[in-house]
């Protein structure tokens, strides 16, 4: 529960390291994609360094023909669910339970990695998605106006809000509980960084509804928007107060991405310094208004390439854990001290998984690690060989876990 500023678990305050693993229904599957070996061994090895909270993905949407997709899909046309991977959903959550871990389940995304926004406009409108630019021709903005319409077409929203139904009230295979039952579930996420460009009216009406939908059917779990915060560019048409003033949402998320976002750059150790400066100005400006809001505030992506964007998996991370150290104390300091600042999830578990080959675009039959499929392969990803990044997780979660 939230209660003003801080979670609440059991009666006692709730602060949290956590990790995004937003591949875990898949690797969950009995079917195509899965390894349920692998997942047992991933969920193992975060629970023994302290991981308790995982972000991970509860929806996909569209074709296993489409590019730079999670494949398989989960729903594959409107209403139309692979078996394999709702059970391997169930078997996610049963085995994070297991752990005593907490789910974050986003049920949309605003970019094309697992259909999302676009996909639901392209079914209703029957359009192509104008996909942005990953290898070849594409523009970004065209793109983001067209996921954006998602929040003024009702017919999409309707398909939105059956999955989100769908989902609540699924029984689990494996507990026989329902998810809105399940103590395994932290919250429900909108969606993945949803933005609204051109539609912000439209926007935050599908904010408010959304969330009530979910308080209706389920009034045991958390809702969060999934947002960004204010981002590095205007033209996202973002508004951290607008955007989680409803009384519907329960408390804010920021996203950090000082490479994507211009701060950082990997061949120039210095600017590391510099972008550590803007991420802290980038937390104090949100942590501001998240105590206007009464809300807590939750950063649940940020992550670094390895050094000088090398894409090997044994490549150097020194840039990495200096990164990762500040910003992981920046969180912790801040809980300590009574700040809305009660928790975050890096970027991103690859663990025992690997790239094709280090920065290649994912294919299916690939291995799923920490970069979604339209990323080069190997940018972001931390694995279970990258012993001192985990030393710095571990000490983190030991921190967090005993506030």
């Amino acid at each position: 529960m939230v209660d003003g500023k801080r979670f609440f678990l059991n009666g006692k305050p709730y602060y949290f390291l956590g990790a995004n693993l937003w591949y875990g229904m898949n690797l969950g599957s009995k079917g195509e994609s899965g390894d349920r070996q692998r997942l047992v061994n991933e969920l193992d090895l975060l629970s023994n360094i302290g991981v308790k909270n995982l972000r991970v993905m509860a929806g996909s949407e569209g074709l296993d023909s489409e590019k730079w997709r999670i494949v398989p899909s989960l729903q594959s046309a409107p209403g139309k669910y692979n078996a394999d991977l709702l059970d391997g959903l169930d078997f996610l959550l049963y085995e994070m339970g297991k752990r005593d871990m907490k789910a974050i389940m986003c049920m949309n995304n605003f970019w094309h990695w697992s259909g999302g926004m676009a996909q639901y406009v392209s079914w209703e409108n029957k359009t192509t998605i104008p996909y942005p630019p990953i290898e070849g021709e594409g523009d970004w903005q065209k793109y983001q106006e067209y996921a954006s319409s998602f929040y003024s077409n009702k017919a999409a929203k309707k398909h939105y809000y059956n999955h989100i139904r769908f989902i609540v009230l699924r029984e689990n295979t494996y507990t026989g509980k329902l998810y809105r039952d399940d103590p395994t579930i932290m919250s429900w996420q909108l969606g993945n960084e949803p933005r609204g460009i051109n539609n912000r009216e439209d926007f935050l009406d599908w904010i408010k509804s959304s969330a009530r939908l979910i308080k209706e059917i389920d009034p045991n779990h958390l809702v969060t928007v999934g947002s960004e915060g204010s981002t590095a560019h205007p033209s996202s048409g973002n508004n951290f107060i607008k955007d989680h003033e409803s009384k519907y949402i329960d408390y804010t998320t920021i996203h950090i991405w000082i490479q994507n976002w211009g701060w950082f750059n990997p061949s120039n150790d210095q600017s590391l310094s510099t972008s550590i400066d803007k991420v802290k100005t980038y937390i104090y400006e949100h942590e501001k208004l998240a105590i206007k809001l009464n809300k807590p505030v939750v950063l649940e992506e940020f992550g670094i390439s390895r050094d000088y964007n090398d894409y090997s998996s044994n490549s150097p991370i020194t840039l990495r854990d200096s990164y990762f150290n500040e910003v992981f104390d920046i969180i912790f300091l801040k809980a300590k001290n009574g700040s809305p600042l009660v928790g975050s999830n890096f970027w991103a578990w690859g663990g025992f998984g690997r790239p094709r080959k280090p920065k290649s675009i994912w294919k299916k039959n690939d291995e799923f690690i920490g970069d979604p499929p339209h990323e080069f392969q190997g940018w972001y990803s931390i694995y279970n060989s990258d012993l001192s990044t985990i030393n710095i997780i571990k000490n983190f979660t030991l921190k967090f876990n005993n506030m």
